[in-house]
């Protein structure tokens, strides 16, 4: 550890940022396509099919990340067969959650797509995009999850290659599928799930490859280890509680839009989410890069590079929403019609979206930021305990806003209940962190792996 600690977070947040983002092409070219070829009809389509998709994005990352600190922690406690043993165990493990997912999906999306939409011709196009997820579903969970165990065997440039590679794929499938052959949501999710397949591929690849350091062989599949399983769980809980609350989020908004602006105002609210989606990839890049280093530094006892870490992740976060925020009320026109063709009522409702509904987008990096502190030094428990904070404080703001305000204007409520909900928890969050940072200054890193 002889580089600045600033200039090795740099070496893990960059490239983990460009990953992420790369990621979330394959939403938001999605989106970019849908609503250019498909309308305000096929952006709502395809925001309700994302309320289940987020939960497999969020469980593959729960596995990515959750098995990312616990190798962490062995490299720097230089416990390398148990490293090795981990992830092994988390190939598995992705293997087995993809199966049990597919399955719930076929038996519920019917009924989880009707309860956020009356528009029979919406409800139609997001069943044609989730009747190719449910037997793809095992490439989502590991395009997200590989590489994030890419990036933490010391290769986070390949990690990133990887992931533009897989933005790139999905940029031409889009284009093919959607364009030329016209097979509409069905196409984009095709589009998708090839491109997600081939990072699946070359990910696996590179841990039986000798480029990895912690090279697998065929007999390490054998071992299964149960215990490594509850580790990876409760480390990585709280990114799939922060996906899950996205999940939950977004079927509650479309069922509140449904009510209060229809289709057209839940097309508003898809454009709005693939900003948030930049923004909130982002921050988890920034998060995500500073957690091996917390991790390893925790295991080393070097509590004074973990306060720097944890600073710099959280400023960069929270200035960064502050520039997304401005440039979104700036240019509001601009950034719409990337997803808009000429619909002037969908740019209306989209417009206020923006005025309303992310005023306070930069407290989600906080948040973020936290969570994945907590996640670093072992305490999945409280990392648990903010993210099922976002979950439920929100509702409660989402359903009562819309009956308070004057009669009319219901739909402000429920622009409003994100930013409101946001600042609440921020200021519960702040104090929990303030504490918990004092005490770790003022005890050895064992004190903080007993989790309250």
């Amino acid at each position: 550890m002889q580089r600045s600690i600033y200039l090795q977070y740099f070496r893990y947040a960059v490239p983990t940022v460009a990953a992420m983002l790369v990621n979330g092409l394959y939403q938001l070219v999605d989106g970019i396509f849908i609503g250019q070829y498909l309308g305000v009809d096929g952006l709502a389509g395809i925001n309700i099919a994302w309320s289940m998709i987020a939960v497999l994005v969020g469980i593959g990352l729960m596995v990515g990340v959750g098995t990312g600190a616990i190798t962490s922690i062995y490299k720097g406690q230089k416990n390398l067969s148990a490293a090795r043993q981990t992830i092994s165990t988390s190939l598995i493990l992705l293997i087995l959650l993809a199966c049990l997912l597919s399955l719930g999906l076929r038996f519920f999306m019917a009924d989880i797509l009707m309860w956020q939409t009356q528009d029979p011709d919406v409800f139609q196009l997001a069943m044609a995009y989730m009747q190719v997820v449910v037997f793809t579903s095992c490439f989502t969970l590991s395009a997200t999850a590989l590489p994030f165990l890419i990036r933490n065997d010391d290769s986070p440039a390949l990690a990133t290659y990887l992931m533009i590679i897989g933005g790139g794929l999905n940029i031409v499938f889009d284009y093919l599928f959607i364009v030329v052959w016209e097979l509409g949501l069905q196409g984009a999710a095709i589009a998708t799930a090839i491109s997600q397949g081939v990072v699946t591929i070359v990910g696996l690849s590179y841990f039986f490859s000798p480029a990895a350091s912690l090279r697998l062989r065929r007999s390490d599949l054998l071992f299964f280890r149960w215990q490594d399983i509850r580790q990876i769980v409760l480390v990585g809980l709280s990114s799939f509680f922060m996906y899950l609350y996205w999940s939950v989020m977004v079927a509650l908004h479309n069922s509140q839009f449904a009510i209060y602006g229809g289709t057209t105002a839940l097309g508003a609210y898809t454009i709005l989410g693939y900003v948030v989606t930049f923004y909130y990839l982002t921050v988890e890049g920034f998060a995500n890069g500073m957690q091996p280093l917390v991790s390893f530094n925790y295991g080393a006892n070097q509590l004074a590079n973990i306060k720097k870490l944890l600073g710099l992740a959280m400023g960069l976060s929270v200035a960064f929403g502050l520039i997304v925020t401005t440039v979104m009320n700036l240019y509001p026109n601009d950034i719409i019609a990337i997803f808009n063709r000429d619909n002037p009522e969908l740019s209306d409702y989209a417009t206020t979206g923006i005025r309303l509904h992310l005023i306070a987008l930069c407290l989600d990096g906080f948040i973020v930021v936290a969570s994945s502190f907590y996640q670093s030094i072992h305490r999945g428990k409280k990392a648990v305990t903010i993210s099922l904070g976002n979950i439920l404080i929100q509702p409660p703001f989402l359903f009562l806003l819309p009956l308070l305000l004057p009669l009319g204007w219901g739909l402000t409520g429920v622009w409003l209940a994100f930013p409101i909900s946001n600042i609440v928890l921020s200021l519960v969050v702040s104090v929990i962190l303030y504490k918990d940072i004092r005490r770790l200054f003022h005890q050895p890193p064992d004190g903080m792996s007993s989790e309250s």
